[in-house]
C-alpha cells in the first residue's frame, strides 16, 4: 500500500514539475496541488484513525485469546490434579482454541502497527511535502504580485519616462529658438531700414553730380 500511494505522490510531483514550466500563472497551479495535498493528507489521516482502532481490536481479541488459553490450562490442571482426566481434557482442548486464536490475532495485530508505521511515515512525508510546496507557493506568490505591481506602475506612469522628459525639452528649446530668432529677424530688418532711410539723401546727391559730371564730359567731346 505505500509503495503504491509513494508512486502516486511521485507521478502528481513530476506532473507538477513539468507543468509549473509552462503555466503563465505558477500560483494557481501550486494552490491546486496544495488542495490535492491536504485532500490526500485528510485521507490518509481518516485511514490511520481506522488502523489504529482496528489494532486495538486485534490487541483486545489477542489479550482474550491468551487470557483464555491461560484460564483452560489453568482449569485443566486443576482437574488433573483432581482426578478428572475428561473434564481436564475438555480444558485443554479450549485451551488449544484459544492458542491458535492469540496466533492469529498476534499475527494480525503486528500487521496492524506495521501499517500504522507506514502510514505515520507516509503521512509525515505529506505535511513535509506540503509545506514546502507551501513555502515555495509564498515564494512565488510574492514574486508574481512584485510583477503585477511592476506592470501596474509601468501602465501608470510609463508616459513620463526620462525619454519622453528629454523629447520634450527638446521640443520646447526649437520653439524657444525659433522664437528667439523671429524676434531678433524683425530687430535687425527694423535696424537695416532705420539705415537706409537716414543716408538716401546723401546718397541722391552724389548720384545726381556723377550725372551731371557725365554730362559735362559729354558736351567737351562734341566741341
Amino acid at each position: 500500500m505505500s509503495n503504491i500511494f509513494k508512486r502516486v505522490r511521485d507521478i502528481t510531483l513530476a506532473t507538477l514539475n513539468e507543468r509549473l514550466d509552462k503555466v503563465e500563472d505558477p500560483v494557481r497551479l501550486i494552490d491546486q496541488f496544495l488542495m490535492r495535498t491536504r485532500h490526500d493528507i485528510a485521507e490518509a489521516d481518516r485511514l490511520y484513525q481506522q488502523y489504529v482502532m482496528h489494532a486495538n481490536q486485534m490487541r483486545h481479541q489477542l489479550n482474550q485469546a491468551q487470557e483464555m488459553r491461560d484460564r483452560r490450562e489453568q482449569q485443566a490442571m486443576l482437574a488433573l490434579k483432581a482426578g478428572e482426566e475428561f473434564a481436564a481434557k475438555i480444558a485443554l482442548q479450549e485451551k488449544l482454541m484459544h492458542d491458535e486464536k492469540a496466533v492469529q490475532y498476534a499475527d494480525l495485530y503486528d500487521k496492524s502497527k506495521q501499517a500504522i508505521l507506514d502510514l505515520e511515515e507516509q503521512l509525515n512525508l505529506l505535511k513535509s511535502e506540503y509545506q514546502t510546496v507551501y513555502d515555495k507557493r509564498q515564494y512565488y506568490f510574492a514574486r508574481m504580485q512584485n510583477i503585477r505591481l511592476q506592470q501596474q506602475m509601468n501602465q501608470r506612469f510609463g508616459q513620463y519616462g526620462g525619454g519622453q522628459v528629454d523629447g520634450m525639452f527638446r521640443r520646447l528649446e526649437d520653439r524657444v529658438s525659433d522664437m528667439e530668432w523671429e524676434t531678433e529677424s524683425v530687430q535687425q530688418v527694423r535696424r537695416m531700414s532705420g539705415q537706409a532711410g537716414g543716408g538716401g539723401l546723401g546718397q541722391e546727391s552724389a548720384l545726381q553730380r556723377e550725372m551731371e559730371r557725365l554730362r559735362q564730359k559729354l558736351d567737351s567731346t562734341k566741341e
